[in-house]
C-alpha cells in the first residue's frame, strides 16, 4: 500500500458494494467464469474505492502468489493421492468392510462415516459416482427406499468435502486465515461428525419414511463388487491416517513442553505438503504397484487427476485478490469496525457471509473463497488463538454448504443420480445440506465460546 494514502470511508464502502454487486450480476446473470468475475469485481472494488492503481496491481500480485504459495501443492499432491485411492478401489473396500461390521440395519451408519472418510482425499463428485451403487443394492436388498441409504451416504460424503482436510476447501480457508492445519482438522473432524449424524442416518431415516423411492432401473441388474480384487480394510484407512496423524502430531506436540527432543522432526513430518508427499508415495506402493498397477498406468492416473485443480487454484488465487484489496484499501479495517461496534462474534460473522454467497451464487468454492477473503481482511483476525481460527474456518465450510439448490451443480447430480424430481430434491437433498452446514456451523460456535 502507498505510503500516507488515506482513502475516504463512504467511498470505500461504496467500492466495496459496487464490486461486489458487479462479481454477483456476472457470475449470476451474465454466467461469467467465477474466475474472471471475481478479479473484475475486486479490481473495480479497488478503483472506485480510489486505490492508487499500482496497490492494486500490488494487491492482484499478493493475493495469487501469497495465496498459491500456501495450497497449490497440498490441492495437487491430495488430488494424486484420492486418484490412486479411487483407481484401486480402496473406496469400495471402506465401504463394503463398514457395511459388513454394521450390519443392514445400521447400515446407513456405516455409508455416512465412509462418505465423509472418502471425500477427505476424494472430489464430491468422484465418491458419489463411486459409492451411490452400494446404497442402491442395499435398498434393492432391503426393500427400503434408496433415500435411507443415500442421504447419509450424501451427508458423509458432503461433509468431508467440506470441513476436513486435505480436501481443498478448508485447506484453501486456512491459508487465507493464517492457521495450522492440524486445528483445523481436530476442529472439522468434531463439527463433521456432528453434522453428518443429524444430517446422514437421522434425516435419512425421516426421508427413507417419508419418500419412497426405488432402486434406478438401471442399476436394478448391476452385479455386486468383487471383494477378492479390492484392497484390505486396514490398509486403505492406515493410508488415509498418514497424512491427518502427521500434521495433528506437528499441532499437539507444538504445545506440549516435554516434546522438545522430538518436535523439529513432526515438525518436519507434519508439514501439510511433506505429510501429503508420504501418502501419495504410500498410496503409489501399496495401492497402485501391489494391485498390478505398472509406473505408466499410476502416471496417467496421477496426471488426469490434475485437470480439475486448474480451476480450483485459479478461483482460488482470485479470491486471494479479493482479500488483499480489501486490505489493502481499508475496508477490512471498516468491516472489522463495524464487527465488533455489533458485538458480533467473528465466527457468526463468517458462517453468515459464506452463506449469503452460497445462496446467491451456488458454488461452495467460490463462497468459501469469498468469505475468506472477506474475513481475513479484518485486522482482529491476527489476534485470534489458533482454535477460534480453525472454528472461523468451520463456520465458513458450514456457511458454503448451506442451502444447495437451483444454482448448485450438485443439486442436479443428485437428482439426476437417485432418481428424482426438482421437488423432493429439494425437500430432502436441500435440507440435508443446510443441516450438514446448520449442525457444523453451530458446534464450531460452541467451542469457539468455550475455548476461544
Amino acid at each position: 500500500m502507498s505510503e500516507g494514502v488515506v482513502l475516504d470511508p463512504t467511498r470505500l464502502v461504496f467500492g466495496a458494494l459496487i464490486g461486489l454487486i458487479i462479481l454477483l450480476v456476472l457470475i449470476i446473470k451474465c454466467k461469467v467464469h467465477a474466475m474472471v468475475s471475481i478479479l473484475i469485481g475486486a479490481i473495480t472494488i479497488g478503483v472506485v474505492a480510489g486505490m492508487p492503481l499500482s496497490d492494486i496491481v500490488t494487491a492482484v500480485n499478493d493475493g495469487i502468489g501469497n495465496t498459491l504459495k500456501g495450497i497449490a501443492l497440498l490441492v495437487g499432491l491430495g488430488s494424486m493421492f484420492g486418484a490412486i485411492l479411487e483407481a484401486s478401489g480402496g473406496a469400495q473396500t471402506l465401504a463394503v468392510s463398514m457395511v459388513r461390521r454394521f450390519g443392514d440395519e445400521k447400515a446407513a451408519w456405516a455409508l455416512g462415516i465412509t462418505g465423509l472418510i472418502v471425500a477427505m482425499p476424494v472430489f464430491f463428485d468422484a465418491g458419489l459416482i463411486i459409492l451411490i451403487p452400494l446404497a442402491f443394492s442395499l435398498a434393492k436388498r432391503t426393500g427400503r427406499s434408496a433415500l435411507f441409504y443415500t442421504i447419509p451416504l450424501l451427508a458423509g460424503l458432503a461433509v468431508g468435502h467440506a470441513f476436513i482436510p486435505p480436501t481443498p476447501g478448508p485447506v484453501l480457508v486456512a491459508t487465507m486465515l493464517g492457521v495450522d492445519l492440524g486445528w483445523v482438522i481436530l476442529i472439522g473432524i468434531c463439527c463433521g461428525t456432528v453434522a453428518m449424524i443429524i444430517a446422514g442416518p437421522i434425516w435419512g431415516s425421516v426421508c427413507g419414511k417419508k419418500y419412497f423411492v426405488q432402486v434406478p432401473e438401471h442399476v436394478l441388474n448391476q452385479e455386486d463388487f468383487d471383494e477378492s480384487k479390492l484392497p484390505k480394510f486396514g490398509t486403505v484407512v492406515g493410508i488415509i491416517l498418514i497424512p491427518l496423524v502427521l500434521i495433528i502430531l506437528k499441532s499437539v506436540l507444538g504445545v506440549i513442553e516435554s516434546a522438545e527432543s522430538v518436535r523439529p522432526i513432526f515438525n518436519f513430518l507434519g508439514e501439510p505438503f511433506v505429510a501429503l508427499l508420504i501418502s501419495t508415495v504410500f498410496a503409489m506402493i501399496v495401492l497402485g504397484k501391489k494391485h498390478g498397477y505398472t509406473m505408466e498406468e499410476l502416471e496417467k492416473i496421477m496426471a488426469k487427476s490434475l485437470e480439475p485443480t486448474g480451476l480450483i487454484l485459479l478461483v482460488t488465487a482470485c479470491g486471494g485478490v479479493l482479500r488483499y484489496v480489501l486490505q489493502y484499501s481499508g475496508i477490512g479495517d471498516l468491516i472489522g469496525n463495524a464487527v465488533g461496534s455489533a458485538s458480533l462474534p467473528i465466527v457468526l460473522v463468517a458462517f453468515i457471509v459464506a452463506a449469503l454467497v452460497r445462496i446467491c451464487v451456488g458454488s461452495a468454492t467460490v463462497a468459501m473463497t469469498m468469505a475468506a477473503g472477506i474475513v481475513s481482511a479484518m485486522p482482529a483476525i491476527a489476534g485470534l488463538s489458533p482454535i477460534y481460527l480453525a472454528c472461523v474456518t468451520a463456520a465458513i465450510a458450514g456457511g458454503a454448504t448451506v442451502c444447495s439448490h437451483f444454482n448448485d451443480s450438485g443439486f442436479w447430480l443428485v437428482k439426476s443420480l437417485v432418481g428424482l424430481d426438482e421437488k423432493t430434491t429439494l425437500k430432502t437433498w436441500t435440507i440435508m445440506e443446510t443441516l450438514v452446514g446448520a449442525g457444523g456451523f453451530a458446534v464450531a460456535l460452541v467451542i469457539s465460546l468455550i475455548f476461544g
